[in-house]
């Protein structure tokens, strides 16, 4: 089973529609995805209960007060979202578990700072997860694109990729669905930013 924590102290940073994105992509591919929300807000299951059922399922799967269920038998992927401020022992009960760990993050000094203590305890990896980075609403082209590489490579970290900033992801929210649940040409250049991204999540 491949568990994805998708994790920052930071919130609105886009942890909901990377998280929501990806186990829609797993469920297009005819996976059996759980989708984890952690988060109080409980976005990501908020947006479940929008999905049409004649697309992909997606099951959920409550966290608890940081309370890891065993998934049910059967269940290959498990994608978590989890809120901003996450830390201590519930922090710890999702790593343990993660074979991937991806930090959205923004490409504001702002937000890159934010973060730079966090990402440090990650990196120390007291658990065997691969860790990486994802550039959210930025431009690759851009000078904050080159600003937050730089930043991320100075920690020894990967860039997994850029997801540019686009109304598609907040429209598809709206009704539940994901880049993979509509016409290809409809979203081409969004489906080419994950193609990086999902090599490096589903190699083991």
């Amino acid at each position: 089973m491949l568990v994805i924590a998708v994790i920052n102290p930071k919130g609105g940073v886009g942890k909901s529609t990377f998280s929501t994105n990806l186990a829609g992509y797993f469920a297009a591919q005819g996976k059996q995805v759980m989708l984890g929300d952690a988060d109080v807000q409980q976005s990501s299951k908020s947006w479940l209960s929008l999905r049409p059922s004649q697309l992909p399922p997606i099951a959920g799967w409550d966290i608890v007060d940081g309370h890891i269920a065993k998934p049910p038998k059967g269940t290959t992927h498990v994608v978590i979202d989890t809120p901003a401020g996450l830390g201590g022992a519930k922090l710890d009960a999702i790593l343990k578990i993660a074979n991937k760990v991806v930090v959205p993050l923004q490409a504001s000094m702002f937000d890159i700072l934010a973060t730079e203590e966090f990402l440090q305890k990650l990196k120390k990896r007291e658990y065997p997860y691969e860790l990486g980075i994802v550039g959210m609403r930025v431009n690759a082209r851009t000078k904050a694109a080159d600003q937050l590489a730089h930043y991320v490579s100075q920690l020894g970290l990967p860039v997994l990729g850029y997801l540019r900033d686009t109304q598609n992801y907040i429209q598809l929210a709206a009704h539940g669905a994901t880049l993979w649940d509509v016409a290809a040409s409809k979203v081409e250049k969004d489906l080419a930013q994950w193609e990086d991204l999902l090599v490096w999540i589903q190699k083991r």
